[in-house]
């Protein structure tokens, strides 16, 4: 049997009405549809009738095979991920698996709105400026290496998107790093469940975001502001310079 065709496919945020219409079409088209369990559940309204291989926390590898061999018998197979799948996602471990073994399957890389975006379109406009996003899982990158990139992040005036913050010790000590680089204090947005249900959103600072530790987990993005960052009302703005130049 011919090869078949992968799409990869960002689901964005969670909620249906803010998935692509690329990806809308991915998911009917996909004759198989692999993906960890939780985000197999918010896709429920294009599973009916397609084959759907559900998988735990951990098991990626699995996720890339199974995609890789349901392709060879000729499928149509979505492989989905949160958000964006290059962001944090399926999309490099797959094409890499691909590479090392030589196998020559299309694939279709599906953009997804990214956690980033999601929580910051939440905030007001934080990221109006450069920015750095970095994730604070320890499975696969050394702590030290993270530190290290928090703080050559701070030391350079980002601001900073932390994604998956799910070690306390970790994301204390990168908080610490940001709050001694910055001096004053600095804004600093908490999203929990971003676009869906449970959604929280919280505007603290550098100096108090540990009063709402309790809310952060694994499906929680933090933003921290560079030193221009500011909050209004309850958004926090990062500007982008036009008042260096200009008088509005």
């Amino acid at each position: 049997m011919g090869n078949g065709s992968i799409f990869v496919v960002g689901l964005g945020p969670g909620s249906k009405e803010y998935r692509t219409i690329r990806a809308q079409q991915a998911l009917e088209e996909a004759d198989v549809i692999v993906g960890y369990n939780t985000y197999l559940k918010i896709i429920r309204d294009v599973t009916e009738g397609k084959e759907v291989i559900g998988a735990k926390m951990k098991e990626e590898l699995f996720r890339a095979r199974i995609t890789i061999e349901k392709a060879l018998e000729g499928k149509k197979v979505a492989l989905v991920s949160s958000g964006d799948p290059q962001v944090y996602g399926m999309a490099s471990l797959l094409l890499d698996m691909m590479a090392k073994h030589g196998y020559d399957i299309p694939v279709e890389i599906i953009p997804g709105v990214t956690a980033a975006l999601a929580v910051s379109s939440k905030l007001g406009s934080p990221l109006s400026l450069d920015y750095a996003s970095i994730s604070l899982s320890d499975l696969l990158i050394p702590r030290d290496e993270i530190l290290n990139r928090v703080r050559k992040a701070a030391e350079g005036d980002f601001v900073i998107v932390l994604y998956n913050p799910i070690s306390k010790p970790l994301l204390e000590a990168s908080m610490d790093i940001i709050r001694e680089i910055r001096k004053n204090p600095t804004p600093v947005g908490i999203v929990d469940h971003a676009f869906r249900e449970d959604e929280k959103v919280i505007i603290t600072d550098t100096e108090e975001w540990k009063k709402f530790e309790n809310v952060i987990g694994m499906v929680t993005t933090i933003v921290a502001g560079n030193s221009k960052t500011y909050v209004t009302g309850n958004k926090m703005i990062t500007p982008r310079g036009y008042e260096r130049k200009y008088s509005y």
